[in-house]
């Protein structure tokens, strides 16, 4: 008969070494919870992460309209701002448009012979009292049409279509429209004038050097005044009521009420007439090649015709893309600084 001890169970290695544990199983914490073995935490982290942001980046809005956008969005890089910096390289060599550039020896020798350039110094002139004048004069006479235009006169949308009229025509009609007005003998100035009683007046005002600038303004004014009239209107309408009777009440007169009042909450209004008006006097070469042709003379000529003039016929590409960038620089001037302003306020 055996006895206990021999029938007794043999103890297993977990009797053996009691505090051994089973890397299978989780140990336990003394508060209950279980410990997570660190050395593989780091690596399921960073694979969930990156899984995790592969699913944003697949699900965002942005990748799924890129079918929309990508396509035109290529097409702008390459043909605009690939061509302006195409354009920047060329004006860097002596390239007159025969042969290919040379690309191997780019100097700034085009605007070195932009800066001692009197023709340069007229027109980089003239386009500057252009910018200032035609922008100044056409934001000022909007504005006070549109000040007559909200005081609900009678046929206040036939004034309105007839005043926005012209800024529906392009600038070749006008250019040949006021060919007409300020031609010296049967133009519609001069003879007005000499109705008045004010035939000592009358010029040739496209041919005379010291009127021949302010007569362009005048014309463009004539054109595109109308356009501020409209966003000037719109900002009008857009004020209150209330702030017109508050300042009523308060004494204000009218003059005082709208340089006090009003005129100052229309700087929105003002900044993108402003911007438009800048964009189109730069680009008013139609307007001027139709007046004068290619040589407008020191007293017209601005930059988008000099341009013209020297790469198309002087055939001198460098040189009128030296111009091209001058241009081009003075618009982004004008642009950016709008721009940032806009994204400032949240409106981009």
């Amino acid at each position: 008969m055996s006895s206990p001890s021999s029938v007794a169970p043999r103890r297993g290695a977990s009797d053996d070494a009691p505090n051994e544990r089973d890397d299978s199983e989780p140990a336990t914490r003394t508060d209950g919870g279980a410990v997570v073995d660190g050395t593989d935490e780091p690596a399921v982290a960073t694979g969930r992460s990156a899984s995790s942001w592969l699913t944003r980046v697949r699900r965002s809005s942005l990748l799924e309209s890129l079918p929309f956008w990508g396509p035109p969005g290529l097409l702008v890089v390459f043909f605009v701002y690939g061509a302006i910096a195409w354009n920047f390289v060329i004006s860097l060599t002596g390239w007159e448009g025969l042969g290919s550039p040379d690309y191997g020896s780019l100097s700034a020798e085009m605007y070195t012979r932009l800066l001692a350039d009197p023709s340069f110094h007229a027109a980089f002139r003239n386009t500057l009292v252009l910018l200032v004048a035609f922008t100044a004069l056409s934001l000022a006479v909007g504005l006070l049409v549109a000040i007559l235009l909200d005081q609900q006169i009678r046929f206040e949308n036939t004034v309105r279509t007839i005043y926005l009229l012209p800024m529906s025509l392009s600038f070749v009609v006008t250019a040949i429209f006021w060919s007409w007005m300020y031609n010296p003998r049967i133009g519609l100035v001069n003879e007005l004038l000499r109705s008045l009683g004010l035939g000592g007046l009358t010029q040739a005002w496209l041919s005379d050097p010291q009127f021949t600038l302010a007569a362009i303004v005048f014309a463009l004014m004539w054109q595109f005044s109308g356009y501020c009239m409209v966003v000037y209107l719109a900002g009008l309408r857009a004020i209150p009521d209330a702030q017109y009777e508050a300042a009523r009440i308060d004494g204000a007169s009218t003059i005082r009420l709208y340089w006090r009042v009003i005129v100052p909450q229309l700087r929105a209004s003002t900044m993108s007439a402003a911007v438009v008006l800048v964009v189109f006097a730069l680009k008013a070469f139609d307007f001027l090649f139709v007046l004068f042709g290619v040589n407008p003379g020191a007293s017209a000529d601005i930059l988008s015709v000099m341009m013209y003039r020297v790469a198309f016929d002087r055939i001198q590409w460098a040189y009128g893309s030296a111009v091209a960038m001058v241009l081009f620089a003075m618009a982004l001037g004008v642009i950016g600084p709008y721009l940032f302003v806009q994204y400032r306020r949240g409106e981009l």
